[in-house]
């Protein structure tokens, strides 16, 4: 049997790995056969040399394979789907997608991450509403999907373990930005997930991973070719991520938000995403002829109140009392008798006349990360009560002096710097357009081969 060392010095020299050598690699991985030091070697040298899609698709295969593989009821075939974010500023999707989505006769197993540098985590979103548990074995994930037909939870100890060795070791040897890594790390999950169709929302520009759409489109064209190979059928939508989805960041303010688009007050480019993605989910199960249909079939989901019916269910069934999962769901919910407010509120004024041209996502997340939204370490708290909220929209005409952002803090209290950050985040001057700019997120899709 070859050894791990002639693996590292065979793929370190840009030779392709047999699909036996791959095997080996992540059995060892998942049995802790192999030093740190070379699994971090066997990282750095896929990060320089690459992989070709036969690789790539073992890779995925075998870290899928490590764990459990779910199973589901014969009669859902064809109906589990889920979607995965490369993640963005403001990117509450998921928990108005899930529900609607079981509204329309789906099932969602949605295995969502935490909040890590400066994107959000739909976790840490959740874990702000009083009781919530997103700790679910998979026989109670299977309960509920039967009920309810959706859940939200985090990743199961016994699904896709050579990911959790990779994941934390890819951040330490600075190859995250590894596509192959990136591909197998995201597909081996949704994989293990048994899944029948899967959308990808890939992001690009300032506030995320990749900052142009060639970049993004090469990521996305590797998880959809990967994700059919895997038997899943898989499409992606790039989406800008230069601003914020939405008016607000931040982990309570996100979940209140999220409610309000599950009551028809939803802002539309949060409402674009969510039908955009679904409509391809409804598509690939075969539940609707085309996109449009699809779009129509979400949206009214989610105005006529069907899906917020299915998250009030879906707290109820994570462990949120009945009477709170009510009181959040109700016409006129006052949240913050519910969700917890932070102590101070600050409001800032812009600076001159003029349209709202730019709102810099990055800059702003980055600044309530530090006041406590997020974290830089696995397992650090977070402050659910951190965030802003956006008063303004892009293309607005505001005067000087006009309230642009509501930030909500706690310890500690923004720095001078940080508050001039802030303020350097929103541009405002005169549009050189004549007509009117419409700010459509999704610019492209991918559909399954």
């Amino acid at each position: 049997m070859t050894s791990v060392r002639d693996l590292i010095r065979k793929k370190r020299d840009g030779e392709k790995l047999a699909n036996e050598e791959i095997k080996t690699f992540i059995d060892a991985v998942t049995n802790k056969t192999i030093q740190d030091c070379q699994t971090g070697a066997m990282l750095m040298a896929i990060w320089q040399k690459g992989m070709v899609p036969e690789e790539v698709e073992t890779l995925t295969r075998e870290m899928m394979s490590s764990g459990e593989v779910m199973s589901w009821p014969k009669e859902w075939a064809g109906l589990v789907v889920d979607k995965h974010s490369t993640g963005g500023v403001g990117d509450k999707v998921s928990l108005v997608l899930a529900p609607a989505l079981a509204a329309c006769g789906c099932k969602v197993p949605m295995i969502s991450g935490r909040g890590l540098a400066h994107t959000g985590g739909t976790l840490d979103k959740l874990e702000s509403i009083p009781g919530f548990n997103i700790h679910q074995s998979a026989a109670q994930i299977l309960e509920i999907l039967g009920s309810v037909g959706c859940c939200i939870v985090g990743q199961t100890e016994t699904l896709v373990p050579a990911d959790r060795v990779l994941y934390d070791l890819r951040d330490a040897t600075s190859t995250v930005n590894s596509l192959p890594l990136i591909t197998a790390s995201i597909l081996s999950k949704k994989g293990a997930e048994s899944l029948s169709a899967l959308v990808l929302d890939v992001k690009f520009g300032r506030a995320a991973l990749y900052k142009d759409l060639d970049s993004a489109r090469e990521l996305a064209q590797s998880l959809v070719h990967a994700g059919n190979l895997l038997g899943m059928r898989t499409a992606a939508a790039l989406s800008c991520m230069d601003a914020v989805i939405g008016r607000c960041v931040g982990n309570s303010l996100e979940v209140m938000e999220s409610l309000e688009t599950l009551k028809g007050r939803g802002p539309e480019d949060l409402m674009e995403l969510v039908t955009t993605l679904g409509s391809l989910l409804l598509q690939m199960t075969g539940s609707v002829s085309d996109l449009s249909e699809g779009r129509r079939k979400i949206s009214d989901a989610v105005i006529g109140g069907a899906a917020l019916s299915k998250f009030q269910a879906m707290m109820e069934a994570q462990g949120v009392a009945n009477e709170t999962a009510r009181s959040l769901c109700s016409a006129h919910s006052d949240y913050y008798s519910v969700l917890r407010k932070a102590e101070h509120q600050m409001e800032l004024k812009t600076l001159t006349d003029g349209e709202v041209l730019e709102v810099d996502g990055l800059a702003l997340a980055e600044v309530l990360h530090k006041l406590g939204a997020g974290r830089s370490k696995v397992g650090e708290p977070v402050n659910h009560s951190t965030g802003a909220e956006l008063l303004v929209s892009l293309g607005q005409r505001v005067s000087k002096g006009a309230s642009w952002l509501r930030l909500h803090f706690e310890t500690p209290r923004p720095t001078e710097d940080q508050i001039a950050r802030l303020q350097g985040a929103l541009t405002v001057g005169s549009n050189t357009h004549t007509h009117t700019h419409t700010h459509t997120l999704v610019r492209e899709l991918l559909l399954p081969q």
